[in-house]
């Protein structure tokens, strides 16, 4: 029994991390600090250890594999390749970076040398374009100081495709290649030496810019460079900024992904993000598709589409993406069918013979329609009118604002469509809706709110004679300077030209 006690002390005082993490960083007082790890451009909290004597311990079996950072006081950060392998690197708090020594770890020894290689050329690099800046371009010291640039590039370049051929099963390795860029050929040519296509080397560029990438390894993903790849690749460098353009690349990009993978993750969900909060025009039509694509529903298997969000916000997000899905542009949004002021005529916009149709929504008592909604009269009176553009505004007009609505109306002279939901037409309906549907309405039309996500207004749709969305969210010049250009009469005087008009806030 002493015989066995005492072997399992001995191997009590043997074990340590799977993999050991350890850092000794002269000049640190005795203090707490942080692991950190990335996802994308995001850092987050990975570990929490005690550094005493300059010396702090992780276990590296609970991290997966990528770029971690050590995080001390004062926000300073020591980045290092984590792969499931043993790491001590010593370093001074005064620059961490900079005085780093691996001790332990082929991966950072690599990368050690490699981060210290490339920032000594860069600095080479920039003095000398500092210093070339000073010379005429046709100088020989112009040209000389060229030399030596493209050499200190080649030389780059050459380190790179070294370090990655020599190699090849390290992270670090993939890490470099991801970020070289793409060699892109020279443009193809006829018999007589002529371009075929101008725009080749730049398509083929697009077509293969993530050729350096393994997109099939999550251990990229889980460094701050895979997504300065995937920002740059949707950026206007890259790609027309125009919805359809990015839909069509985003849906060729995540579909490469396997199903549950951080890639397919970080892909999703940054795409996703990224155009639901854009503030351009018609952005949103990306949100949609990608939440209808890859958030909303089960896959095939029965397995969810999104796998790492919660149900409360998953069902918020698949409400939004339904309820925007017939507000995008190239949408046709659901009709709407109300009362007019007299609260006896029915009005509804599907049966407008328009060539164009401005919906528009608005509130007696909000401030800033006050100020739009007799501009948009103006329009109409004295542009679209005769022009056949039509405007059809949805007020707001229960309880006192319908007397409200009805002496704005009158106030300002509003010819243009005018219809609501009614006092009267509220509460009939709130007792029994069948009263008005099918045989006038629809349960859309009456909670237009809902199916047009009016969370503040004014808002305001351009349809075509289609009665299509073919644009939103302007502000009165932009409006006008669009519809003079779409009917061919973009020379037009501007009633309401910008630059008179400073407060032109945008509708929503």
């Amino acid at each position: 029994m002493k015989i066995r006690i005492t072997l399992l002390l001995i191997l009590a005082s043997t074990i340590s991390f799977g993999q050991e993490l350890k850092f000794k960083i002269e000049g640190q007082k005795d203090t707490t600090v942080n692991l950190v790890r990335y996802f994308g451009k995001g850092l987050y909290y990975a570990d929490t250890a005690e550094l005493k004597n300059g010396v702090v311990k992780f276990d590296g079996s609970k991290q997966k594999a990528g770029i971690l950072a050590l995080f001390l006081p004062g926000q300073k950060m020591l980045e290092f390749i984590y792969n499931d392998e043993n790491i001590f690197i010593e370093a001074s708090k005064s620059d961490l970076m900079g005085t780093t020594v691996v001790k332990t770890s082929e991966e950072n020894k690599i990368f050690s040398k490699y981060i210290a290689y490339m920032a000594s050329e860069r600095t080479k690099a920039n003095a000398w374009v500092e210093e070339r800046k000073l010379e005429k371009v046709d100088s020989d010291e112009y040209k000389a100081l060229t030399t030596k640039i493209e050499k200190t590039s080649l030389n780059v370049e050459k380190y790179q495709l070294d370090l990655v051929k020599n190699n090849p099963k390290k992270l670090v390795s993939k890490i470099v290649k991801m970020s070289m860029e793409v060699k892109i050929p020279e443009s193809p040519v006829d018999e007589a030496g002529v371009i075929i296509d101008s725009n080749f080397r730049f398509k083929y560029y697009r077509n293969h810019f993530f050729d350096n990438v393994d997109l099939k390894d999550d251990r990229l993903v889980r460094t701050p460079i895979y997504h300065n790849k995937l920002s740059a690749y949707f950026s206007k460098n890259m790609m027309i900024q125009h919805w359809d353009t990015i839909i069509k690349y985003a849906f060729k990009l995540c579909d490469q992904f396997e199903q549950g993978s951080d890639m397919y993750q970080y892909n999703v969900s940054w795409i996703t993000s990224e155009y639901e909060k854009s503030k351009i025009m018609g952005m949103d039509k990306v949100f949609v598709m990608m939440g209808e694509r890859y958030y909303c529903g089960d896959n095939a298997d029965g397995s969810p589409k999104s796998w790492w969000m919660k149900e409360e916000s998953l069902t918020k997000l698949c409400e939004k993406v339904e309820t925007h899905y017939n507000l995008v542009i190239g949408a046709k949004p659901p009709n709407i069918s109300l009362r007019d002021s007299t609260d006896v005529n029915w009005k509804d916009f599907y049966s407008l013979d328009a060539e164009y149709t401005i919906l528009y929504f608005w509130d007696p008592q909000c401030g800033h329609c006050t100020k739009i909604t007799p501009k948009l009269q103006t329009l109409y009176e004295k542009k679209f009118r005769e022009r056949n553009i039509e405007i059809f505004a949805v007020g707001k007009a229960i309880g006192e604002d319908f007397e409200k609505w009805k002496a704005f109306i009158r106030k300002h002279n509003l010819e243009f469509i005018n219809v609501a939901v009614t006092d009267e037409l509220f509460n009939a309906a709130m007792a029994d809706a069948r009263v008005f549907v099918p045989r006038y309405t629809t349960l859309e039309s009456l909670n237009y709110q809902k199916t047009y996500d009016i969370y503040s207004t004014p808002k305001v749709f351009i349809l075509d004679k289609d009665k299509k969305i073919i644009a939103k969210s302007l502000s009165i010049s932009q409006l006008e300077n669009m519809l003079d250009r779409l009917q061919d009469k973009a020379d037009a005087e501007k009633l309401f030209p910008p630059e008179e008009n400073p407060e032109d806030e945008q509708m929503h």
